[in-house]
């Protein structure tokens, strides 16, 4: 793997609470592409506080790390789809248009999850990722989720009313 993640890479000043490396309370997830150059991966294990069911984790820990996951895999396929390094600019920014979580097992606290994810179909303004979560070797949950590319920048002045 890179030594740099994705989110290292194109986002350093990120605040996300599942990606941001500059939210102090944060997840810190971090992706990178699997040498296979289909996958975007990424590690996680979950903190005692994210414990759902006494031993297993927290289903909506598992929504998050699905949809920081898969987002940053959509946005690493679009620059690849551009032929442009993560994090040239322009910016490629995208957001969840809809997240879907498949629970498969229970997933066992203390064991590290990893992610993998790709891009399903076209890569467009909106794009289909799938993302597996697996507890060691068994398949806990699957993510089928829509990316929406954006201009984050329209989209907040939109939030806060202040675009016309």
């Amino acid at each position: 793997m890179e030594t740099a993640s994705l989110q290292e890479i194109v986002a350093p000043e990120g605040i996300c609470y599942g990606c941001g490396g500059k939210n102090p309370h944060g997840l810190h997830i971090q992706s990178y592409w699997h040498e296979d150059g289909v996958h975007v991966m990424a590690q996680h294990t979950p903190e005692p506080q994210y414990t759902g069911w006494p031993e297993l984790v927290y289903g909506g820990l598992i929504a998050m790390l699905v949809d920081c996951h898969s987002n940053w895999t959509a946005m690493a396929y679009h620059y690849r789809a551009e032929g442009r390094a993560p994090g040239s600019q322009p910016s490629i920014e995208c957001v969840t248009g809809s997240l879907g979580v498949k629970f498969i097992k229970p997933t066992p606290m203390g064991v590290p999850l990893t992610l993998r994810a790709h891009v399903e179909g076209e890569v467009g303004r909106k794009s289909r990722v799938l993302c597996e979560v697996y507890a060691g070797e068994t398949l806990t949950a699957v993510g089928d989720s829509i990316f929406v590319r954006v201009d984050t920048a329209r989209l907040k002045a939109a939030a806060h009313g202040r675009e016309g």
